[in-house]
């Protein structure tokens, strides 16, 4: 998801956002542990990018109303 897309969404759909993305990758991690292969390795990124932008839009939304 773009960083535009995720600054139009709701403090609640943004912290919905995070915990989706969060489980999916601890997901992923998982069963790449236990030598499942069906999952792409190349989604761990992805998801940790999705995860920064999602965390950094939090923290501009925070920055915003503490002035």
């Amino acid at each position: 998801m773009k960083a535009q897309q995720l600054r139009e969404q709701t403090p609640e759909e943004l912290a919905q956002s995070l915990r989706e993305a969060g489980d999916k990758l601890f997901d992923i991690r998982v069963k790449k542990s236990l030598g499942d292969s069906t999952t792409p390795p190349s989604q761990i990124p992805v998801l940790r990018r999705e995860i920064a932008r999602i965390n950094t839009v939090m923290r501009e939304r925070k920055a915003e109303q503490n002035g």
